[in-house]
């Protein structure tokens, strides 16, 4: 068990006996080494011979100690940790120092170090092990040899670079001082700076040592103590670093002119080089100041990286950068921790990148922008204004090829651009800390617009630029794609507006890392900064009126005052600087006073007069005027002692001081003045100006020479595009920086992602569509396709109709669906074109992921499908209604319209089949062609474009937009109705059949919001209906289509019944002709519509309606049996009778009863179904007695209605007893009696019944005898029967009614009305002769009757004498019918019927 646990010791052993020697090897490696360098030195004649008259002189004393070494070296391996690797290294360094030894024998030397080195041999737990490494690299810096030849100088460079590199990569290596670190960089740039003269090898490997040295010594900068101090500036060490006749000397005097870079920036910490303090913070400070140096003394050579010629060596700056990258890259991130690296890339190195940046080489501006990329990565944070200047002042100009960059810089401009903001946070850290501060430019917004036209193409092909603006475009958006939240308000102007007025200048966010706090901060400022901009344009025009402005805006306050004016001078942007030196230099008492103020804005602590008069003057320009200067001069000496009184005596010591610089700056920098001002003519004009002393000469010295080599700018510099490189202004600039506002690093993107948005999507739409007319290539098309679906994406989160609508109109145009062209030329253009097709994707599918926020939008979507089918690309059934129905509107409507039938596929169609429609039209044209007529047939071209088009459809999901139109907002669903009843109207008939088809399905899934469509939907059938004389396609769609809406809206919006049914009225006003063809298909659909909502039809309006529907097919051939089907089921059994359509139903079943269209069974079934009504008025009478409460008064209205209607229904019934036909208008009587005398549960009032008779049954019986006595009997046979049956008819229903009448004062006229009838009755002539039978039934029914009058007591025998007596009347009628019926009637009343029949003939006689 114990071997296994073993083997992985033993393996881990032979792992690091592969990496580092044994121990006890170590000895053999040096006893190795020293024989390697004793053999190379005995080849050299001068160590090979030897003494032999000197005993003493045997050796060199460089030999003798290689050999005393070589006697020990064994004794040692067991204990080779402890002892003191110096004793056996000291010989190899010997000889690296001594000037005796040649090239070849140092060479080998060094390799021996270099080996101790890598193999460990100089272990870290070696004793004395710093010493020991300390000395090496004494040694090597200071290595000195005889040069031989080139090529064994060449090798020794490399050996001591080797060696440099590898005692910084030991492990001991923690153990270097800072001073030895800063001298292994010192060496190792002058053999790079040497190495310029000599091979490309020696170059490249001398260059890459340096970069390896400076990434190891940063890479330790994440280790280094925060707390550590930097080393204070030291003097350099005096030694002479080079080699006997090839030394490495000092070289970048040589490089930078009179520069002295080495001696002053890489110092040691005291005199002898000693220290026991580990390297850190202190040598990285130096190096990094050094290498930044090296940019400062380069840009001072020559013309300066803005010549037209490259007057300056391109290799120094590139190498510098290099450095300067390798060291951000490593150790940016910690640099903030560290004032003083921190300082450096604040001021010098920023300044540096900032004019090296606008370099005519492509190679120092892409190397200068990836510092800045990784600046902008790890210090942004520090580096606000400094990042604000580069993006604006360098890379944005150059990109937008300001200042004639070349197309290399402007590619290079552009690729960096597109880099930043590919970072998660870019954009919105550039929105939230220079678009919403007050004091910065707009760099958001001048982005957005830089790549929005540089991808424009203006009279030139696509180029990389263009598409390299694009992609950062792009970029921006999928950053926002990324990070879209839920929904966020737009910020509220008006309630910014509303609140408290409070100074701009005093805005300050509590908690810049908080999002609860610097959202709302952010907002402010934006808003503050639109109307500082307003104000500052009006300001350059008219300061007066433009303070007016401001003060109405609320940005100042209403009182004045000269602090507010102050900091709106100070803090806007925009300003003319012209304009604010002559508002701050006028001398007006409150100009005067804005200006102390102004003034007093400023911070000059621990800044030269010179300094700060720069960065006084830099916001402004100097008035010309003397007494203005006078004033400006006067307040920033006042403003400059106040905080630096140690330099000065007083303020007027300030104010002379402050003249005398103007004066020299004018002296030095005026090309007019030809004499100039010398240092001690300076020195001298300041003489006792200090309170009556002199200023230090050394002081006065610093500012003459300041003065000279960097010109003050009176006034602004022409090509304004580089004024942040002038000295003045990036004195201000980080003056500013030092008072500017906390960065912001935005954690919380989707709070002001909308608001970015709205800035970002019109030109981003705008470039996206440029680019898209231009480009081919299929990456870049997707790419665009892509932003359009993204633009969308968050337009359709932040709910931007607009944006979207111009989103669908834009691509819209490539689809190539709009352009009007022959159907085959349509088809294959759009099919072979990649970008139309894409397009077409994009178009629907923005349509159904945020159909809800289109508005006008859908015009140009609807467009599209119109175009699309049209080209016969479209499925025969695109969508269907809730209820998935897709069938006919009718199962026996017309089979030619199929819901939403598509024109055929037309690819193969010649111009003759093109005017057909429908597949079997395009079927039978085929089939009949001739020979010399067929089609051509289809190209190979042909078929793959139908084939590439139809599936782009598929993947299109059309349908999709009208089947889930449920879930649409309704702005968005009115605005689609909206769409699709202006393009039906701009179309052709076979379009505008479609549109209406798209629309009555819309309709129908969005019932629960019928009414949002309704009102548009309703309009547009009007149209079409009213305006069609012929049968044709699309009013035959627009009836049934509104048919259909009705039966399928019924069942679920009874509050809508009688809309829908009155809508239907559409009907009645079709044209003849139009009615007429489709007639019979329309009653089945009422039909349909009638059984499927009858108990939802309650109202008067909507049975009016549908009865006067089914009223009309009474006498149409073909729809008279489903219009009598639909009445009998409403009638029948009184199912769906009501109050509200007793009447309609009782008038439209006697049109069908008097129809003589149908046989004489439908005639009769319809009297019958007019009978069984009856019953329904003495189910409701019923139900007016047992109605109580609140139904009472209801009851009372519908009881006085009873009445009305039963009379209503007798009326009927005696229209059709005059039809010509025997049976129906016998049967018409026999059912009119039924009425009558089978109302007994109807409560009927008296006055009905005499209304009756009057209205019914008299004018029944006129009318019959009339036609008895005026019409032929060919028109009517067998009148004598139906008179009959009348006759039964008035005595019945008198007799029944008889104790109502009876209570009647008109009762006597209602019975001699009876009387009288039948007296005419029995008159009346048949062929000439009267009838024995009316004769007979006549007396029968009045002996009946006055029997019953007798018995009832109404007739009884009267006294009264007269004639108008009722006795006296009904015997006066009586005897003219009957004259024997008085005695039978009355026998007992004989005699005094004979005395009054003597009176009534006497009285008859004398009338």
């Amino acid at each position: 068990m114990g071997y296994p646990s073993k083997q992985p010791e033993i393996a881990q052993e032979a792992k690091d006996a592969s990496c580092r020697p044994l121990k006890i090897s170590s000895a053999f490696i040096v006893n190795s080494e020293i024989g390697a360098v004793l053999a190379v030195m005995r080849r050299n004649v001068r160590w090979g011979v030897k003494y032999i008259e000197d005993e003493d002189q045997l050796d060199h004393s460089l030999i003798k100690s290689f050999k005393e070494i070589r006697s020990k070296v064994f004794l040692w391996p067991n204990k080779w940790h402890t002892f003191n690797p110096v004793v056996y290294l000291q010989p190899f360094l010997d000889v690296i120092q001594s000037d005796e030894t040649g090239a070849p024998i140092t060479g080998v030397a060094l390799s021996s170090i270099y080996k101790f080195v890598t193999l460990e041999v100089l272990d870290l737990n070696a004793v004395n092990v710093a010493e020991a490494l300390h000395l090496i690299v004494d040694a090597v810096t200071s290595c000195r040899f005889e040069v031989t030849d080139p090529a064994s100088e060449e090798v020794v460079l490399v050996k001591i670079l080797q060696v440099l590199l590898a005692c910084l990569k030991h492990k001991a290596s923690v153990k270097l001082s800072n001073q030895h670190v800063c001298d292994m960089v010192n060496t190792c740039f002058q053999i790079v700076h040497q190495a310029s003269s000599k091979s490309e090898l020696l170059q490249r490997i001398a260059r890459q040592t340096m970069h390896e040295l400076v990434r190891c010594i940063f890479s330790h900068l994440h280790d280094v103590d925060n707390k550590e101090q930097c080393l204070t500036q030291v003097v350099s060490k005096q030694q002479d670093n080079g080699f006997t006749g090839s030394k490495i000397e000092d070289s970048l005097n040589s490089v930078v002119g009179s520069t002295n870079i080495s001696g002053d920036t890489i110092g040691e910490l005291d005199q002898t080089g000693q220290t026991t303090e580990a390297y850190g913070l202190p040598c990285m400070v130096e190096i990094f100041q050094f290498l930044c140096s090296l940019l400062s003394a380069v840009t001072n050579v020559g013309a300066g990286p803005r010549s037209s010629s490259l007057s300056y060596d391109e290799d120094v700056p590139l190498f510098s950068l290099g450095l300067i990258n390798s060291a951000i890259e490593l150790g940016g991130a910690c640099f903030d921790q560290h004032p003083e690296l921190l300082s450096l890339v604040e001021n010098e190195l920023f300044h540096s990148l900032m004019q090296f940046g606008l370099s005519p080489s492509p190679l120092i501006l892409s190397t200068v922008c990836n510092i800045v990329l990784n600046l902008y990565h790890f210090l942004r944070a520090k580096l606000k204004l400094q990042l604000e200047a580069f993006f604006s002042t360098v890379l944005m100009r150059i990109a937008q090829n300001k200042h004639g960059a070349k197309y290399q810089l402007q590619e290079v401009a552009m690729e960096t651009i597109v880099d930043l903001c590919r970072q998660p946070t870019f954009i919105y850290e550039m929105y939230a800390n220079y678009d919403c501060d007050i004091s910065c430019s707009n760099i958001f917004e001048d982005l957005v617009n830089l790549l929005s036209k540089s991808a424009f193409p203006v009279n030139s092909p696509l180029s990389a630029i263009h598409v390299l603006a694009l992609e950062g475009l792009v970029a921006m958006i999928n950053g926002m794609t990324e990070r879209i939240g839920g929904e966020v308000s737009l910020l509220d102007y008006a309630m910014l507006d509303s609140e408290d007025h409070e100074p701009f200048w005093k805005m300050k966010c509590e908690n810049y890392e908080n999002s609860d706090y610097w959202v709302p901060y952010i907002h402010k400022m934006k808003y503050m900064k639109k109307k500082l901009m307003v104000g500052a344009d009006h300001f350059n025009r008219d300061p007066k009126k433009g303070l007016q402005l401001l003060q109405g805006m609320r940005i100042l306050p209403d009182a004045l005052d000269p602090v507010s004016v102050a900091c709106f001078l100070r803090y806007t942007i925009g300003l003319d600087k012209n304009i604010i030196g002559d508002y701050l230099g006028n001398h007006d008492p409150f100009c005067v006073d804005v200006l102390q103020e102004f003034a007093q804005m400023f911070d000059f602590r621990e800044m030269n007069i010179d300094t700060a008069l720069r960065v006084f003057l830099e916001t402004f320009r100097l008035p010309g005027e003397s007494q203005k200067i006078q004033r400006v001069v006067e307040a920033f000496s006042e403003r400059y002692y106040q905080q630096s009184p140690d330099i000065l005596a007083n303020k007027d010591a300030a104010l002379l001081l402050s003249y005398s610089i103007i004066l020299l700056n004018t002296d030095q920098h005026n090309k007019q003045v030809k004499r100039k001002m010398t240092e001690d003519d300076f020195i001298r004009n300041n003489r006792r100006i200090n309170g009556g002393n002199d200023l230090p000469r050394e002081y006065l010295s610093e500012l003459y020479h300041s003065i000279c080599e960097n010109e003050i700018r009176m006034s602004p510099v022409q090509g304004s595009d580089f004024r942040a490189l002038i000295h003045d202004n990036w004195a201000g600039l980080i003056h500013r920086s030092r008072q500017t506002v906390p960065y912001i690093v935005c954690s919380c993107q989707e709070l002001i992602n909308n608001e970015m948005f709205a800035i970002l999507s019109g030109p981003t739409v705008a470039a996206l569509s440029v680019v898209l007319d231009h480009i081919e290539q299929e990456d870049v098309l997707q790419t665009c396709i892509n932003g359009f679906l993204n633009v969308a994406k968050i337009a359709g989160c932040y709910h931007l109709d607009d944006v979207i609508d111009g989103l669908l109109a834009s691509l819209s145009k490539f689809t190539t669906l709009l352009i009007p062209k022959p159907v085959e030329e349509s088809i294959l253009a759009f099919g072979s074109n990649t970008k139309a097709r894409k397009s077409t994707i994009a178009v629907f599918a923005i349509a159904n992921m945020y159909g809800d926020y289109i508005r006008l939008g859908w015009r140009n979507t609807v467009d599209c499908i119109l175009s699309l089918h049209k080209l016969g690309l479209l499925p025969a059934h695109l969508a269907s209604d809730e209820t998935g129905n897709m069938e006919q509107v009718s199962e026996s409507g017309p089979e030619k319209n199929g819901f939403l039938s598509s024109p055929a596929p037309t690819v193969l169609a010649s111009a003759h089949s093109r005017n057909l429609s429908g597949l079997m039209g395009r079927f039978s044209d085929f089939l009949y062609y001739d020979t010399e007529k067929s089609a051509p047939q289809p190209s190979q071209e042909q078929l793959e474009a139908h084939k590439h088009a139809v599936e782009t459809l598929k993947s299109c999901h059309v349908n999709t937009i009208f089947t889930e139109s449920t879930f649409l907002q309704s702005e968005s669903l009115s605005n689609l109705a909206r769409a699709l009843i202006l393009a039906a109207g701009q179309s052709d008939e076979q379009g505008a059949v479609f549109c209406l088809e798209l629309l009555i399905i819309v309709a129908l899934n969005n019932r629960d919001r019928i009414m949002l469509l309704w009102q548009g939907v309703y309009e547009y059938i009007t149209n079409i209906v009213q305006s069609a004389v012929m049968p044709g396609t699309l009013v035959e769609n627009a009836v049934f289509g509104l048919i259909r809406i009705c039966q399928r809206l019924l069942p679920y919006k009874e509050n809508l019944t009688d809309e829908l049914l009155k809508s239907l009225q559409l009907i009645l006003k079709l044209d003849a002709r139009v009615a007429d063809a489709y007639c019979e298909h329309i009653t089945q659909e009422i039909m349909h519509l009638v059984k499927a909502n009858a108990r939802q039809l309650k109202s008067h309006m909507g049975w009016r309606t549908i009865t006067s529907l089914l009223s009309i097919t009474a006498r149409h051939p073909e729809a008279s049996d489903p219009g009598f089907e639909t009445l009998e089921f409403i009638m029948l059994d009184g199912a769906h009778l009501l109050p509200a359509n007793f009447v309609l139903c009782i008038n439209a079943a006697r049109q069908f009863a008097e129809s003589r269209v149908g046989d004489v069974k439908r005639s009769v079934k319809a009297l019958d179904l007019m009978a069984g009504s009856a019953a329904c008025l003495v189910r409701w009478s019923h139900k007016t007695k047992e109605a109580v409460g609140e139904e009472a008064e209801a009851a009372i209205k519908l009881y006085q209605d009873i009445g009305e209607m039963w009379l209503r229904l007798a009326q009927g019934f005696r229209k059709v007893c005059l039809d010509p036909r025997e049976e129906v208008r016998n049967h018409a009587i026999l059912m009119l009696q039924s009425c009558l005398i089978g109302s007994r549960g109807v409560h009927l009032q008296d006055e009905v019944w005499s209304q009756c008779f009057d209205l019914v049954v008299f004018a029944l019986v006129s009318d019959l005898l009339e036609i008895m006595q005026e019409k032929t009997l060919k028109e009517h046979r067998n009148m004598e029967g139906t008179l009959i049956l009348s006759l039964k008819l008035l005595s019945n229903t008198f007799l029944y009614s008889l104790s109502s009448l009876s209570r009647l004062v008109s009762f006597c006229k209602v019975w001699l009305g009876v009387l009288s009838y039948m007296e005419w009755c029995i008159k009346v002539k048949i062929r000439g002769k009267k009838s024995e039978k009316i004769h007979e039934t006549v007396t029968e029914l009045l002996k009946n009757s006055l029997l019953v009058m007798k018995s009832g007591g109404i007739l009884v025998p009267s006294d009264d004498v007269g004639s108008d007596s009722f006795w006296q009347l009904t015997w006066l009628h009586v005897k003219n019918i009957a004259p024997n019926l008085r005695t039978e009637v009355f026998p007992d009343d004989e005699n005094e019927q004979g005395f009054h029949d003597a009176s009534v003939s006497v009285s008859s006689g004398g009338s």
